[in-house]
This record gives structure tokens, C-alpha cells and sequence, in this order.
């Protein structure tokens, strides 16, 4: 059974930075992505970041050059570097996984390749 535990999120001022985690466990593909979301309430879940493993990432282009994916193979955990935040950045973080997943990663629909199995979330607010 695949879980997926996000933490790490909290409060934060803006211009500050945080890091997320995401242990993963229940699997152990050869081939994997996972990705990182966020929800404001009463928004649609939006793409942040991705990672696959071939090592390939992929940023949402509110966060590139903020924001860093990274992914520990040895312990199977996934982080979310966020640095420069604002406050627009304030969100639900999720993080998740698919099923299956055949490389590469591309920029085209990677937010619906690399989902599917999904975490519970981590808060992260930002104050200006």
C-alpha cells in the first residue's frame, strides 16, 4: 500500500524559506515520479514541482528559480525547497506519485503523469 506523509509546512514571512518532505513508502519502481501540488480553498490543485528517476525535474513557472525539488533514493523521501516565498505561495502542499510511469519527464501534462497517489497535505502560509 502506498503512503505518502508530507511535513514541514508552516508559517513563514515573506522572503523566507521552508523545506517540505514527503516520505514515501509501499513502493519501489525502477521508473517513478513524484510531484509536488498545492490548493488554496476554492482553487483547483495546481502543479509545483517533479522529479522523476532519471533525476529530471520540472517546475511550475510560478516557482522556478525559488523553488528546488529533490528526491533521497536511499530513503525514498521527497523535498520541497522553497526559498524567496510570498505570500501568494500560502497553500495546501500535497505530494503524490501514479501508479505507473514510463520517462521521460516532460513539461507537457507531467502534473497528471506524476499523480494519482497522493499524501494529506502540509500547510504552508506566508505573511508579507
Amino acid at each position: 500500500q502506498v503512503q505518502l506523509v508530507e511535513s514541514g509546512g508552516d508559517s513563514a514571512q515573506a522572503g523566507g524559506s521552508l523545506r517540505l518532505s514527503c516520505a514515501a513508502s509501499g513502493f519501489s519502481y525502477s521508473s517513478y515520479c513524484m510531484g509536488w501540488f498545492r490548493q488554496v480553498p476554492g482553487e483547483e490543485r495546481e502543479g509545483v514541482a517533479a522529479i522523476d528517476s532519471d533525476g529530471t525535474t520540472t517546475y511550475a513557472d510560478s516557482v522556478k528559480g525559488r523553488f528546488t525539488v529533490s528526491h533521497d533514493n536511499a530513503k525514498n523521501i521527497l523535498y520541497l525547497q522553497m526559498n524567496s516565498l510570498k505570500p501568494e505561495d500560502t497553500a495546501m502542499y500535497y505530494c503524490a506519485t501514479p501508479p505507473s510511469y514510463k520517462p521521460p519527464l516532460t513539461e507537457d501534462n507531467w502534473w497528471t503523469r506524476c499523480s494519482g497517489y497522493w499524501g494529506q497535505g502540509t500547510q504552508v502560509t506566508v505573511s508579507s
